[in-house]
């Protein structure tokens, strides 16, 4: 591996893909102190500092989540708060002055830098160089990347396309970074090539959310709003630590407590999210150290155990409607749902042993759950990656759903289900087209406005996209945002694959392992960062994005561009398009020089979007209509369908085998790894780690701090492995243990991946653990 296909070569390094450190590590395992408050204000100063952007940042602050007249964050997904004026986060203010750095790599950069030598470089180091600012070719001869022009960068994706046997040949990937805009012109010239190859991180992250909610309720999204939330009597949050990944969802959850609802969380790890918190803005509760309570009960099920616990609450559920006419909502149950007889009948056969060993909790602590669920008149479910990277995670999505069902809690105010989504604007793509197995009616009504032919046959997701990369089967493979290689799982397969292909095309803000790990020929193009002017024939342009609650919005930046030599991601869509397709009827053109057009025929195209730009430019947005959350379920049946999944076990048959987990640190957003510390955690100047329960750790000699191999088997019988990593301990249940992504990918084998979902499962990875040598 290593330096073969333009990775690091494998050393252990305590750092892992973070700055490079010899300084001491320490773990303190735990974080007394509320999440968010004055830990939160005093990083993002020091982010400032450390960026050298006092005055620009902070100007940023005031802009950032603000309807009309400022840009969306770039971070996370989470709805902006009409009540809150300064609706920001700590991470999102890293994730914005990351992209706003002074530092530039163009030309003088590449020169002095051979790919080979970058490909020792650590992934901070490759994003810490700074903004791209030009256009990039890669040079075999030289082992450099070199300027050149658009319009030859786009004449070099041309000619390789068009001497493609089939447009299936090629795969058109996408981050969630992407604009509603640029999403639906991107999907619109792969269909029009010929091809559903539209593989995206969703495919990662919440395929099974969409697609569990699909098949319960005909619609891929959650049907929870902010309002929703606000208003809700309980609100149940799984599989998700909001602290790090979703903080502005703390001030939503502190609100949630002081109105009096009851916060359940339910996690594998204690996280800092579900202890208390500090709301920023709340400029009384910063002065006086005044911490509001996050959660009323804290329930810690083993690794995949969530569906049982689940389906332990809606056994207490029917217990109670026995005596209880109110318990369930029969009304709403004998109008709109379907299968309740043959639900019940499953949950009455499930025992209680069963329930307690597949969820890792006491009968008590699923009824305590129950209890709170059937006292709330209104009651919220949210959940995110903790159940949805398992081979089981669809089931565990209409488990949930069937819950809610049983109480009416779908389709009236306060109530629904609620994925949280990770990435700010990946359900824009989706809602835009950017989705591999494409409906009839959705490619049927793009034809009919696009005056295109789109082909039938689904493509490639994700994992499915490395299979084909390492067969050999795709030549050209363009990124749209993203890093793809550390994104992905088996990281070697994947970069092995990549560097099979012809051509690899990446459009960046800044250098990453994806534009290291190249075909035979590669390009780099830089485009606008979601902060900076957009400026076109018509003038200053804006694009908008779609939040976690199928809220559309405008964002508007600002900022001088961090070179005059960068283009917008439309604009890099429709050069690419008009290169490849030159008799194309598509008016790539006149999009590009006003959006609004894109917008005009995107109204056409989109359910729900009938008016865009007049709807998008009211104050607030507008909410996408979906038909499930005014309780018209399109399902085959046209009822909310009950699902009748059987238990899954997730215990491993071997015992001294360990369900590992992969997650973020806090100081780290998706594959961008902005130090080797993760304060919520007590980590500080370390990442090559794992997470041990301390009965696990004593059971195999480990002591803490110990350094460990880690060997996991594949689902395929494949052994992988990293050496030298820390072992830690933490609050995890036993048989668990968890450690940093993208490090661990490494772990994941080509066959692990839910056959429900074709997710990879980055939750469930078999490992055994033990000292190293």
């Amino acid at each position: 591996m290593g330096d073969a296909f333009g990775l690091m070569k494998d050393v252990p390094r305590q750092g892992g893909l973070g700055p490079r450190s010899s300084g001491a590590w320490t773990s303190s395992g735990t974080y007394d102190h509320p999440a968010a408050g004055w830990g939160a204000a005093i990083t993002v100063g020091e982010v400032l500092v450390k960026q050298r952007l006092p005055l620009a940042g902070t100007r940023a602050m005031f802009t950032m989540n603000q309807r009309k007249s400022g840009f969306d964050c770039p971070g996370c997904a989470w709805p902006d708060d009409r009540g809150v004026a300064l609706d920001i986060c700590e991470n999102g203010i890293k994730h914005v002055t990351w992209e706003m750095t002074h530092k530039r790599v163009g030309k003088e950069f590449f020169a002095a830098h051979s790919v080979s030598e970058l490909a020792e470089w650590t992934d901070f180091d490759l994003e810490d160089a700074g903004r791209l600012v030009g256009p990039m070719a890669y040079d075999a001869d030289t082992d450099h990347y070199v300027p050149i022009s658009w319009n030859d960068a786009f004449r070099t994706i041309a000619h390789h396309i068009q001497a493609l046997d089939s447009p299936d040949q090629a795969a058109f990937y996408t981050s969630g970074r992407l604009s509603n805009e640029a999403s639906f012109l991107y999907q619109l010239f792969a269909r029009e090539l010929g091809t559903n190859n539209l593989p995206d991180c969703s495919n990662m992250c919440h395929e099974g959310s969409g697609r569990g909610l699909t098949a319960s309720l005909a619609t891929g999204k959650g049907t929870a709003d902010l309002e929703d939330w606000q208003t809700c009597d309980a609100l149940f949050v799984l599989g998700v630590n909001a602290a790090s990944n979703a903080p502005r969802m703390l001030t939503t959850i502190a609100e949630a407590i002081d109105r009096g609802a009851q916060v359940v969380h339910v996690n594998t790890l204690r996280e800092a999210a579900s202890g208390s918190t500090i709301v920023p803005h709340e400029i009384v509760d910063m002065a006086t150290f005044h911490a509001t309570p996050t959660s009323t009960m804290d329930l810690q099920v083993r690794p995949g155990g969530d569906l049982a616990l689940v389906r332990g609450m809606a056994k207490v559920v029917f217990e109670a409607s026995e005596t209880d006419p109110t318990a369930l909502d029969r009304d709403f149950l004998a109008r709109y749902t379907d299968g309740l007889d043959e639900y019940r009948a499953l949950v009455e056969a499930t025992s209680w042993d069963e329930l307690v060993e597949q969820s890792g909790l006491t009968e008590a602590e699923i009824r305590g759950a129950a209890d709170v669920y059937l006292s709330a008149e209104r009651t919220v479910i949210s959940w995110c990656l903790g159940v949805s990277q398992h081979r089981h995670g669809v089931d565990t999505v209409r488990e949930i759903v069937n819950l809610l069902l049983l109480r009416g809690n779908v389709g009236r105010k306060g109530t629904g289900p609620s994925p949280v989504r990770g990435h700010s604007n990946v359900q824009g793509n989706r809602t835009c087209g950017i989705n591999h197995k494409p409906t009839e009616d959705w490619l049927a009504k793009l034809d009919e406005v696009c005056g295109i032919v789109s082909p039938r046959e689904p493509g490639l997701d994700t994992v499915h996209t490395v299979a084909a990369l390492h067969r050999g089967d795709l030549k050209v493979f363009v990124g749209m945002g993203g890093n793809f290689v550390r994104a992905a799982p088996d990281t070697a397969l994947t970069a092995e694959g990549m560097s099979r292909t012809d051509l690899t095309v990446h459009v960046s803000t800044k250098l990453n392992r994806s534009h290291i790990v190249h075909g035979k020929a590669a390009l780099i193009l830089p485009c606008l960062g979601r902060t900076e002017r957009d400026e076109q024939e018509s003038g200053l342009q804006s694009i908008s994005t779609e939040d976690a609650m199928s809220s559309v919005m405008l964002s508007l930046g600002s900022r001088r561009p961090a070179s005059p030599h960068l283009l917008s991601e439309p604009a890099i869509i429709a050069g690419i398009a008009r290169a490849t397709m030159p008799a194309s009827r598509t008016p790539w053109e006149e999009y590009v020089a006003d959006y609004d057009r894109i917008r005009d025929t995107m109204a056409e195209v989109l359910p729900g979007f009938e008016g865009f730009n007049e709807l998008v430019r009211q104050r607030y947005g507008f909410r996408i209509p979906q038909p499930a959350r005014e309780r018209d379920f399109r399902t085959p049946s046209g009822k909310a369908e009950f699902s009748r999944a059987e238990l899954p076990n997730v215990i491993p048959e071997e015992a001294d085998v360990l369900v590992l987990q992969t997650m973020r640190s806090h100081d780290q957003w998706n594959t961008t790894i902005y130090s080797a510390d993760d304060r919520y955690r007590g980590i500080r100047n370390i990442r090559e780690l794992v997470f041990m329960n301390r009965r696990d750790m004593r059971e195999r000699g480990i002591a803490e701090g110990d350094l460990v191999d880690i060997v996991a088997t594949s689902l395929d019988g494949s052994v992988r492995s990293v050496t030298a990593f820390r072992a830690l301990e933490y609050d995890t249940p036993r048989g668990s243990a968890a450690g940093y992504f993208p490090e661990m990918n490494v772990l994941l084998g080509p066959d692990d991946y839910s056959r429900q979902s074709d997710q990879p499962l980055m939750k469930d990875i078999r490992v055994r653990i033990g000292k190293t040598a």
